[in-house]
């Protein structure tokens, strides 16, 4: 006998039939207490991210009981800041876990095409000479347009034969290069970069690389730590200093690149999908790399909007491979080296 099945149709329930959606959970009949204890994120940030978002998340089609915009930031705000599909996060706002990880997706997605408008290196010559005075501000390192690392994010295996994601410590990840002003901001990500990769290879092949070599930013560097390569505009730490003005020179350059180990830690504090906490992140690499760079958005609008990023509690150190396992880079670039002894001689002395 033919037992039927009734099978739950995803995309019905999230684009649905002209214009009525899932209203099941609504703003106004909770306190912003819960909505940060759920969601990390006051009321009025969510409004913003509805109108921000609105127009990509309301895709008219010819299904029926579509769920509103408001209710797929919400499943998207939940998974990123507690890194789990949990069943009473869709209990929450009244959807399935299938559901919250289409809505995840959607809102992903329409982040990821606004981040240029959110993740940039200022233009003008007065922000710049304004990121070099704060810099300065900050520990008398003189120049620095910003800060440069890469951090990894644990994702799944894509495939047993796939290799290039497993990085030093054996697990699959993806390596993210990122730049950061003193605020925090992040002025570059890229998210895609396979975690086999090292840091200076990842910067040697990376958008940022080619944006400096061209000689856009003159007179200006960023502060990147031993695990690159010192070049005429990225300035590095001296491995063995010697005379006073190289041990004042690195303790100037520790103090200022400090700020950008201090912005991911607040990414993964705020974001716990990204710290592993929960596991690795369950997507392919590509989608993976979206999410992260959702999170970087997200980061950046927080700011926007006057959020104290660091204000998010912070759980530790992060999982990151200890400064002693990486090689130390030794100089090849002679102009590179010669800037820096110039700077150490003209600042440091």
């Amino acid at each position: 006998m033919a037992i039927p099945i009734t099978v739950l149709d995803c995309d019905l329930l999230l684009y649905g039939r002209g214009h009525r959606t899932l209203d099941r959970f609504k703003l106004d009949d909770v306190t912003d207490e819960y909505l940060m204890s759920m969601y990390g994120f006051p009321r009025q940030f969510i409004y913003y991210l509805v109108e921000l978002l609105g127009a990509s998340l309301s895709r008219p089609t010819q299904r029926s009981r579509a769920i509103s915009p408001e209710t797929q930031i919400l499943a998207a705000l939940g998974f990123y800041t507690s890194g789990s599909f949990q069943t009473r996060m869709g209990d929450a706002i009244g959807i399935s876990q299938a559901s919250m990880s289409r809505c995840v997706a959607n809102v992903t997605e329409a982040l990821v095409e606004r981040a240029t408008q959110f993740i940039r290196f200022p233009a003008d010559e007065a922000s710049v000479q304004a990121l070099k005075d704060e810099f300065y501000g900050l520990a008398g390192m003189p120049g620095v347009i910003g800060v440069v690392d890469c951090i990894h994010v644990a994702i799944k295996a894509p495939n047993a034969e796939d290799l290039s994601y497993v990085n030093r410590k054996g697990l699959h990840s993806l390596n993210c290069l990122m730049v950061c002003d003193i605020r925090g901001a992040l002025m570059t990500v890229e998210t895609n970069w396979p975690g086999s990769l090292q840091d200076y290879a990842v910067l040697q092949q990376s958008s940022l690389s080619s944006h400096f070599e061209a000689g856009i930013h003159k007179d200006s560097w960023l502060l990147g730590d031993s695990s690159f390569s010192l070049r005429t505009w990225l300035m590095t730490p001296l491995h063995i200093p010697e005379t006073p003005a190289e041990y004042r020179y690195n303790m100037a350059h520790s103090a200022t690149h400090s700020v950008i180990e201090k912005t991911f830690r607040t990414l993964c504090s705020r974001f716990r999908c990204l710290d592993g906490s929960k596991g690795a992140l369950q997507y392919s690499p590509e989608k993976s790399s979206h999410i992260i760079l959702a999170c970087c958005v997200l980061h950046n609008i927080s700011l926007e909007h006057g959020m104290d990023v660091w204000s998010s509690p912070m759980t530790g150190p992060m999982e990151q491979p200890p400064e002693e396992e990486y090689e130390h880079m030794e100089s090849l670039d002679l102009e590179a080296d010669r800037i820096r002894q110039e700077l150490m001689l003209t600042h440091f002395s």
